[in-house]
């Protein structure tokens, strides 16, 4: 559903941008307006991201390989992480420097209403991407808020386009606040201020952004719901009592590394452990889907032993630590 529904998010903002973007370059050349060509610029660099996000996308569908034997899902992370970076950075750079330099020589404004039009038609069609953005982000956003999806999102494309189309709509509305200004006051120095604003807007956008793909490239766990879920699901009192240590990792977006070491009841003979291995698999996996690379280490719990350096919320790990069981990957 997540990788379904980035991709129909992504193709609604590149086809809005990419109109927007040569509107908004026609009105510039007509209006002359420094804020519409930022704001042009800014189209471009979205449609851009849209692209980059696009093949990302492509690139980590890539069968796992001996290189890379978890597979080539944090393409999808590292090509947002350049859309962060690069594009919006350069555009917001750009938007400042455009702003500065028309602020200490403005220029007077040829034909504004133009620019008043197709800024009014951007907004329309930016409101209809960022809509899509919105729904196609509902069913992974749960009853969270919508900051708090964007901070917790293991799902890098739909943060950056719902950032993308808020941060454009936005900067449309400065630019049209920075026309209007102009047009009312004939000072064109508003033209600058407002691509000023509008590259600050770029600049913070791109912070954010950078934060959220450095620390999903990296590597993030499980959420503390989906957390919560592995450990609960990872018992049943019967065979297995209680999770020793619990590590994971998102490969992609939609692929988690559960790395544990349980409990088992004293007296099971192997082939008890074993179904008892699958079955626990079995139950995580029914809980949380994204958990697809599992492995559980068999143990018993020593409660005199001491407790181990590397898992400091367990009150004891034991010394010599069984052969690991199979993985199912």
């Amino acid at each position: 559903m997540s990788a379904g529904g980035g991709k129909k998010a992504i193709l609604a903002a590149l086809s809005a941008n990419a109109g927007i973007a040569v509107a908004k370059f026609v009105g510039a050349a007509i209006t002359g307006s420094a804020s519409m060509l930022a704001e042009a610029v800014h189209s471009v660099a979205d449609t851009s991201n849209q692209g980059l996000l696009l093949l990302g996308q492509r690139r980590a569908e890539q069968e796992a390989d001996q290189l890379h034997p978890f597979g080539y899902g944090r393409n999808r992370y590292f090509y947002s992480f350049v859309v962060a970076l690069v594009i919006f950075a350069l555009g917001s750079l750009y938007a400042i420097w455009e702003g500065i330099h028309k602020i200490q020589h403005p220029e007077e404004l040829s034909n504004p209403i133009v620019a008043i039009v197709i800024l009014g038609l951007a907004i329309c069609l930016e409101g209809f991407s960022f809509i899509t953005a919105m729904r196609e982000s509902k069913p992974l956003k749960g009853n969270s808020s919508w900051w708090r999806f964007i901070r917790n999102s293991r799902n890098p494309e739909l943060p950056v386009v719902l950032l993308e189309d808020s941060g454009a709509l936005i900067g449309l509305i400065f630019a049209f606040v920075a026309i209007g200004l102009t047009m009312i006051t004939g000072d064109p120095v508003w033209d600058g201020v407002g691509t000023l604003a509008i590259g600050l807007l770029l600049g913070a956008i791109a912070v954010i952004l950078i934060i959220e793909m450095q620390s999903l490239l990296i590597g993030e766990g499980a959420t503390p719901e989906e957390d919560a879920a592995i450990r609960t699901a990872l018992v049943d009192d019967r065979r297995i009592d209680r999770v020793i240590h619990l590590r994971t990792q998102y490969l992609g977006p939609e692929e988690m590394l559960v790395a544990a070491k349980v409990s088992i009841v004293p007296g099971l003979t192997i082939a008890d452990i074993a179904t008892a291995i699958d079955d626990a698999e079995a139950r995580v996996r029914a809980e949380v889907p994204a958990a697809r690379v599992i492995y559980l280490e068999p143990d018993l719990y020593r409660t005199h032993s001491p407790a181990s350096p590397s898992s400091p919320a367990s009150p004891s790990s034991p010394a010599s630590p069984s052969s690991p069981a199979s993985p199912s990957l």
